[in-house]
């Protein structure tokens, strides 16, 4: 018997909470919602109602602003309607996001008076001169002290990163990559810097003083990190903004590597580098007619887009013959040229 579907119910509090005018930040374009309070939960919770089973396994989830950065009397009032949900089974925890400065002994004991389970934390980068250039207002030492606070107070914990922040170099980005697997998160989330209207950062891209990544280098390097992640047992949740109807509007993203199928692209990144030294050994020892067994649900991951990467591979001088199997992972056979 299959397990029940974890449904979640987002609930967006934009900019709430949080002390500082981060440049790339604009959480009213990002997630369409303008003011934080409880009557705005409401509204947000029964859009979701009509369609979730309640469950246990069901999870309320506060995005957007530093939630533990609110007033203790606003938190409570945010948490009543989610707290209603609880009492009558329709979900079975609830999770939210901060910032790592706003986490101390008192806020955390909140957190659990409403059944909290997990936080996330909007790291961005463990590289402080980026995070000083972004504005951010915090360093990589809060990152860990808060991390280390959650944990022993038994919250599952979750961290949000960045690229193609200002200053920021692939070096550096690896480097909180490796920094962040070190700290032992439950997840990650990936997302590339975009240039959003009305933010600081849009002004510094106009005068020409900032250039963003493409959607290919930003793809690149979060299937870098998501290989590091997964590698070492860390669940990758997210990558990529979710391209909800506010964010695309004309006009809002003002540059910058979007794309609606983001998170795809990198999965399938992933894939072909995984795969890629595998493919260069057979074609180095003369078996390049190489057929690549697939489970069928992965097969568009292998592809890649437009078979971006079966074009890769065929310039590397192999001859792809892909195999849909029901096997549950994919492995490869070489022929010998003929």
């Amino acid at each position: 018997m299959k397990g029940k579907v974890m449904s979640i119910i987002p609930i967006f509090i934009p900019h709430a909470g949080c002390p500082h005018q981060c440049v790339f930040c604009n959480q009213k374009k990002i997630s369409g919602q303008k003011t934080a309070s409880a009557e705005a939960v409401r509204q947000q919770i029964e859009k979701y109602l009509q369609w979730i089973k309640p469950g246990k396994e069901n999870e309320a989830a506060f995005y957007g602003g530093s939630f533990t950065g609110l007033d203790m009397n606003l938190q409570e009032e945010l948490f009543k309607p989610v707290d209603k949900l609880l009492q009558e089974g329709i979900i079975g925890s609830v999770r939210l996001s901060t910032r790592p400065d706003y986490i101390d002994e008192e806020r955390l004991a909140l957190l659990k008076k409403h059944n909290v389970s997990t936080v996330e934390l909007g790291v961005q980068s463990l590289d402080d001169s980026v995070l000083e250039l972004a504005g951010r207002g915090h360093n990589a030492a809060s990152v860990v002290k808060a991390v280390e606070l959650l944990r022993a107070h038994g919250f599952k914990t979750g961290l949000q990163l960045m690229c193609g922040m200002p200053g920021q170099t692939e070096a550096s980005f690896m480097d909180t990559v490796a920094e962040s697997i070190a700290l032992k998160p439950d997840m990650v989330r990936l997302y590339p810097l975009l240039v959003i209207k009305d933010t600081p950062l849009e002004e510094t891209y106009r005068s020409g003083k900032f250039t963003p990544l493409g959607v290919e280098a930003a793809a690149e390097l979060c299937a870098a990190a998501l290989q590091k992640f997964t590698g070492n047992g860390i669940n990758v949740i997210r990558i990529g903004l979710q391209p909800d109807d506010e964010l695309c509007s004309p006009g809002n993203i003002v540059a910058g590597p979007f794309h609606p199928a983001f998170g795809e692209i990198v999965k399938s990144m992933a894939v072909r580098n995984e795969l890629m030294p595998q493919i260069m050994a057979l074609v180095n020892a003369g078996r390049s007619k190489i057929k690549i067994y697939v489970p069928q649900n992965m097969e568009s991951k292998l592809r890649g887009q437009h078979n971006s990467n079966i074009k890769c591979w065929q310039k590397m001088g192999a001859c792809i013959e892909v195999i849909k199997t029901k096997n549950a992972s994919i492995y490869l056979e070489g022929e010998n040229n003929e």
